[in-house]
């Protein structure tokens, strides 16, 4: 039986999650076992709890409490569920809700880089890529795209965030990551001895003089290769690039100089996702 409560206080404590708790917050890095997220619409709900993910509580605008939240609620029959009509739903939260529903849950415990990139042949790296949206654009693409995991460097924003689940579609739950390294001086030097101790040859994307273009027949030839991709900004450290077995570039046109790191991300993962 759906356990379906009324909002009637704005200031009640269980709604702080929602309503009150910044994304920091909510990540906990005092005690990680204590973490939370939030979860955005029934299909990336859904995603979350089929990858084994508890939820906490749902926030659902009322309609939807015997339409698209049916199946979800069922689901999740002893966790309690608030909910009020839209207006009252965006005044508490600041946003509007997609599909009327959001889902707090707990933060699964982060599996090693060697757990991940168990089986792998592609996977992506990401360097210091700190834009929620852009993390939830990468993860989409790599999902998409034949990469079969994400690491990331310790610098980057969490994929947990409420805007890059919403932005990946939920694709976070379904393809392998972690961070790798437990701080930010293990990048790129012990980072990068890692991936060469698991087999992997490593492709920073990044315009040089001595790059190889994207579409060269020796990357795909390379059993496991790690995708490299740099921040929004300045792109990849010249250490991370002076490391690599392959620096890869996008060709250009129209004067052009660069693409976004998500675009670029969809490119390199379509083109270097293949294996002969």
């Amino acid at each position: 039986m759906p356990n379906i409560i009324e909002i009637t206080d704005f200031l009640a404590p269980e709604l702080d999650i929602y309503a009150r708790l910044t994304e920091v917050q909510l990540l906990n890095r005092e005690y990680p076992e204590k973490g939370l997220f939030i979860a955005e619409s029934p299909k990336v709900i859904e995603r979350a709890l089929n990858a084994g993910c508890v939820p906490v509580s749902i926030l659902v605008e009322k309609k939807h409490i015997e339409g698209e939240a049916k199946e979800i609620i069922a689901r999740c029959a002893d966790v309690p569920v608030y909910t009020a009509e839209f207006d009252v739903l965006t005044q508490l939260t600041g946003f509007k809700l997609t599909r009327g529903m959001l889902c707090a849950m707990r933060r699964p415990k982060l599996p090693s880089v060697e757990e991940v990139c168990s089986g792998a042949h592609r996977i992506a790296i990401l360097e210091n890529v700190m834009n929620p949206t852009n993390i939830g654009a990468i993860f989409r693409s790599a999902a998409a795209l034949n990469m079969d995991a994400v690491l990331l460097t310790p610098a980057c924003s969490n994929p947990l965030y409420r805007r890059a689940i919403r932005v990946s579609m939920g694709t976070v739950f379904q393809i392998p990551w972690t961070f790798l390294g437990g701080d930010e001086d293990s990048w790129p030097d012990s980072g990068m001895q890692t991936l060469r101790d698991m087999g992997f040859k490593t492709a920073a994307m990044a315009l040089s003089d001595d790059s190889v273009t994207i579409r060269d027949p020796q990357l795909l030839a390379e059993d496991k290769l790690a995708i490299i991709l740099g921040t929004e900004g300045d792109g990849l450290a010249a250490d991370t690039i002076a490391q690599c077995d392959y620096t890869v570039r996008i060709p250009m046109s129209h004067g052009v100089d660069s693409l976004n790191v998500a675009a670029a991300s969809a490119v390199a993962f379509f083109q270097l996702g293949q294996i002969e």
